[in-house]
């Protein structure tokens, strides 16, 4: 109906292009938001804009409709230039019911562009928001340009015809919303009617249903009056080559399939669904073709002991979970750390203890990586810092654990795993090489004497040889007691367990040599230097930008390697007056950092399940600029 109606004249339409903008889609966890989301993502990053988003998921999984504790959200920000993070405050925001709106509009910045389904806004909904009177009608949205739209009638007038129930036609309301958002930023149709045909191909009535609303909403925002300005964000300028969105979870599963390829190796994934986690294991077990075997296991426990027997065999073995996860797989970490075999496990943190925030980031397992055992129990942990980062860090994870014999802590968080950027593609011959030597009966160093193997042999990265069960001449014992040295038979020897703890530990520490020195984002010294690790990266790097504008003192450290430490760290840190470490825990890098390096590092800290916002830091730069 919306089509038929006159287009704007030129005289009354103003275009306008903008660096950068940040758009919000919000409604019920049913209402379609994260397709919306991810749909406008995919557009923007073909049409060369580079993006940062920022899903957010409901706690509960069947909240009720229309109420708070059910909103699901998600945040694009897209630009003309390089961008780090999914934007502080937001440009449009889309509110589809009472709920969404109460719960997001404290984001929205004064003169934003506030849509509203305004047929969402009854008795009902309104006091499942909490609201008294109908914000739509008391003046309370006055500081924004509101445009309240009856995006449920319009969706129903759209698909007329088509033998649609009402529910299935309401459900076609995210197009509706996404069609209209999709003129308002000069954004493509072609892109999401392609993904219509692909994903409803099979129910042409439900294709057709969804192409007619998209498009429904896209010519309202062309013949609506009331909206008079559209935006357009240039394509950004990125290094050449062929781009694509990612999301974290699908890049760690991609890095571990591109780390199996450049060893040689099958991949293993021993894993128990959690949030949020789990997407690793869907992306994985799509992908047989790559040689890739996935097990569901059905607890925690025998996830990580299934880890443990894949590479006792020989193949690249995995896991993935979230902290409760990672507590329960304690033991088995023990005993991959005892009987020193590769492996990789992944921690997508979310905020706990226990069940906690299931769906919201956090950075509070950074102890248990490093701690989290019984004994004296020592593992690499290297931590990813942005969604495409998950790609490269999950290679650099398994050339450790197989270069060094060891399991390998890799840490993401919900806001990395969940959170997409556009990434480059790389060819296969960029992708460096992972060897992997496994010994014959023919190394006569690796045995006694006698002919007898001896297991725990070491090379000059104190690693043990990884034999393939089965192998003439290989046999050895392998278990949770301790080793002696060399030979690897049961060893009860005082002086052994002390020597053993050593090598383990020394080994770990080797790994300080094996590793990029750490690089510095600005000078070399000054007043502040900011520690980042993991998701903050893109918030840091934003906030000591902008700063460094002002010509401000500032200079940003993003860490990867968080045991070992690159070598040069504690050198980097001795040259600034100020070490800030902004973290989403109550500052367990900093109670490390003052540990190992005497240093009076200052914390920012946050514990509210949402990342850093780059204002919040920028405030804290200052205050210390003014020490």
């Amino acid at each position: 109906m919306a089509s038929t109606i006159p287009k704007k004249s030129d005289s009354a339409l103003r275009r306008t292009v903008v660096d950068e903008a940040t758009v919000r889609f919000c409604g019920d966890s049913g209402d379609g938001m994260q397709l919306a989301g991810t749909q406008f993502t995919t557009t923007s990053a073909l049409v060369g804009n580079d993006v940062a988003t920022f899903p957010d998921f409901p706690a509960e999984i069947r909240a009720p409709r229309g109420t708070k504790a059910g909103v699901s959200g998600f945040q694009i920000h897209f630009s003309s230039k390089e961008i780090f993070t999914p934007g502080d405050t937001v440009d449009a925001l889309v509110a589809m019911n009472p709920a969404a709106l109460a719960t997001n509009l404290m984001d929205l910045r004064d003169g934003g562009i506030l849509i509203v389904n305004k047929d969402a806004f009854e008795k009902k909904g309104l006091a499942q928001a909490g609201y008294q009177t109908n914000p739509l009608e008391d003046e309370s949205l006055d500081s924004y340009r509101l445009h309240a739209i009856e995006m449920t009638k319009l969706t129903r007038l759209a698909v007329e015809g088509l033998g649609l129930s009402t529910k299935e036609a309401d459900r076609c309301r995210n197009f509706f919303a996404m069609g209209l958002v999709y003129w308002l930023y000069d954004r493509p149709l072609a892109p999401t009617l392609r993904f219509i045909e692909q994903k409803f191909g099979k129910r042409p009535d439900v294709a057709q249903a969804n192409t007619q609303v998209l498009k429904a909403g896209f010519h309202y925002g062309e013949t609506i009056e009331a909206i008079s300005t559209q935006y357009h964000v240039e394509p950004a300028k990125l290094e050449p080559g062929t781009y694509r969105n990612i999301m974290g979870n699908m890049a760690t599963a991609w890095g571990l399939m591109a780390a199996a390829h450049a060893s040689g190796k099958r991949l293993f994934l021993g894993a128990y669904p959690i949030t949020p986690a789990s997407d690793i294991l869907h992306e994985l077990a799509k992908h047989k073709n790559f040689d890739v075997l996935t097990f569901q296991a059905e607890d925690e426990i025998a996830a990580m002991t299934a880890t443990i027997g894949a590479a006792f065999s020989g193949v690249m073995a995995v896991t993935a979970s979230s902290g409760p996860g990672i507590a329960l797989k304690g033991e088995g970490l023990g005993l991959a750390v005892i009987i020193e075999l590769p492996m990789v496990i992944i921690n997508v943190q979310r905020g706990g203890p226990s069940t906690g925030l299931p769906t919201k980031t956090d950075q509070s397992d950074l102890y248990q990586a490093l701690f989290g055992r019984n004994g004296e129990c020592p593992m690499p942990v290297i931590a990813a810092q942005s969604p495409s980062d998950c790609f490269y860090i999950a290679q650099e994870a398994w050339r450790i654990a197989v270069r060094y014999m060891t399991p390998v802590f890799v840490l993401t968080d919900g806001y990395i795993a969940n959170g997409s950027e556009p990434w480059r593609i790389p060819n296969l011959d960029e992708l460096p090489a992972i060897p992997v030597q496994h010994p014959t009966a023919r190394d006569r160093h690796l045995h006694d004497e006698n002919g007898h193997f001896l297991s725990y042999t070491r090379d000059k990265h104190l690693a043990r040889p990884w034999a393939i069960p089965g192998t003439p001449g290989l046999m050895h014992r392998l278990g949770g007691l301790e080793k002696q040295d060399g030979s690897g038979n049961v060893s009860y020897d005082p002086q052994n367990h002390h020597h053993m703890i050593e090598t383990r530990a020394r080994k770990v520490a080797l790994i300080a040599n094996d590793i990029p020195a750490q690089k510095l984002d600005g000078p070399d010294k000054g007043q502040v230097l900011v520690l980042s690790w993991g998701g903050t990266f893109g918030a840091c790097a934003t906030a000591v930008h902008t700063l460094q504008a002002e010509g401000k003192s500032v200079s940003h450290c993003p860490l990867r390697y968080l045991n070992p430490f690159p070598k040069n760290l504690g050198e980097i840190l001795q040259q600034f007056d100020h070490v800030l470490i902004p973290e989403l825990n109550m500052g367990q890098l900093r109670t490390v950092i003052r540990g190992e390096y005497l240093l009076d590092a200052i914390g920012l800290n946050k514990m509210q399940g949402k990342p850093f916002s780059v204002g919040e830091i920028v405030s804290k730069i200052h205050e210390l600029l003014k020490v």
